[in-house]
């Protein structure tokens, strides 16, 4: 069945990567995301990985890019101000198309904002914080079980596609502790790296897809050459200035990853399929959701929950498919409504989209959604 273990979240994301294979981790010490990189000071040389701590987070993405291409799992934990400093280096590694996980638990900003207090501030930044057209996946999980199976997911992904792909937890469920059951190897499906077949001496092409759209990698300093660019470039990864050259990368770094969203959408839904109100949301804050749900469910109404776990590409057509029977659609989260433009976005009747938040530090309670919750039905609206 597994081990039985009793951790924290950000414990639980660690196990989640030593489990996928991580074998780098390079970071720089940052409250709420601390934890992992104390933990995998210890545990990572045990298992014949390496572990670096930083001078600071600019330096640490770009350990890890380096790393992932020598042919290693890497991952690199931060928060807020952490992960503004690695926006150029994750722009580079998008356009470099080189596998790494970057894990941000959030915490109140913008700024040094609130080091040890609970946000959901950092949805937007994931998507749109390194400048350009670009594509990413990013997600994120309510408890530690579903946060070791999303970690795992993260690094699947960031091999099949050879991307970043960043992983949003929070305070809250970074620090709350509760039991996790580590599953016996090979239960859960990895995904390694795509190594090229081609023999020394032949013609390697680093950014050629193949039919399945799938890049084939040689670790860089092995038996071949090739270039590594931040510009745009060719299919030998040599900058390009032709318009032809330039629109066919860019339609793939994106079509790559949006061509996938069915594959790459993660989810849960509660009572969902007869709810007359339900509740979108994601993080800890679905916790609070959840609670509301089972309350209301007790006496009578009907009310769901889908609690998004796939933030980025956001999957527009299941929120539209799960809201279409459902009166009046909730979202629940920790800032100023950044899931909320997504979600009314995505709906047939967005003037029926609502929000229910909290913005300063303090997480979202039962209580808090309740009162929003006969505001809404109480005006009809």
């Amino acid at each position: 069945m597994g081990r039985l273990t009793f951790v924290q979240g950000n414990e639980a994301c660690v196990e989640g990567a030593l489990y996928a294979g991580l074998d780098f981790f390079a970071g720089y010490p940052i409250t709420p995301s601390t934890e992992m990189a104390e933990l995998l000071s210890l545990r990572l040389p045990q298992k014949g990985g390496k572990f670096m701590q930083m001078e600071d987070e600019i330096a640490s993405i770009c350990a890890i890019i380096g790393a992932s291409l020598t042919g290693k799992k890497v991952l690199t934990a931060t928060s807020g101000p952490g992960f503004s400093l690695m926006q150029e280096g994750l722009g580079y590694a998008i356009m470099a198309e080189i596998p790494c996980v970057i894990v941000d638990v959030q915490r109140g900003g913008p700024s040094t904002g609130l080091p040890t207090k609970v946000s959901q501030g950092d949805v937007n930044q994931a998507r749109w914080g390194t400048h350009g057209d670009h594509a990413i996946i990013a997600l994120t999980a309510s408890n530690h079980q579903d946060i070791f199976a999303i970690t795992v997911d993260a690094f699947n992904f960031s091999e099949t596609y050879r991307t970043p792909v960043i992983l949003l937890f929070d305070e809250v469920v970074g620090h709350m502790r509760e039991k996790l059951i580590i599953p016996e190897p090979g239960e859960i499906p990895l995904v390694e790296r795509l190594k090229t077949s081609l023999p020394e001496g032949v013609d390697y092409h680093p950014y050629l897809p193949r039919e399945d759209g799938r890049l084939p990698m040689s670790d860089f300093g092995g038996v071949h050459r090739y270039n590594v660019t931040g510009l745009a470039h060719d299919m030998w990864g040599f900058p390009s200035e032709n318009p032809q050259v330039v629109h066919g990368l860019l339609r793939h770094l994106i079509d790559k990853i949006e061509n996938h969203v069915d594959d790459v959408t993660r989810f849960r839904e509660v009572h969902v399929e007869d709810a007359e109100t339900l509740l979108v949301s994601y993080g800890s804050a679905a916790r609070s959701a959840l609670h509301v749900v089972m309350n209301r469910r007790s006496r009578g109404e009907k009310v769901g929950l889908l609690e998004l776990q796939t933030l980025w590409p956001f999957p527009a057509a299941l929120v539209r498919e799960k809201a279409k029977k459902a009166t009046y659609v909730v979202v629940v989260e920790m800032n100023m409504g950044q899931v909320l433009h997504s979600v009314k976005s995505a709906v047939d009747e967005p003037s029926r989209v609502f929000l229910a938040n909290r913005v300063d530090g303090t997480l979202i309670t039962p209580t808090d959604i309740r009162n929003i919750l006969r505001l809404i039905q109480g005006k009809g609206v």
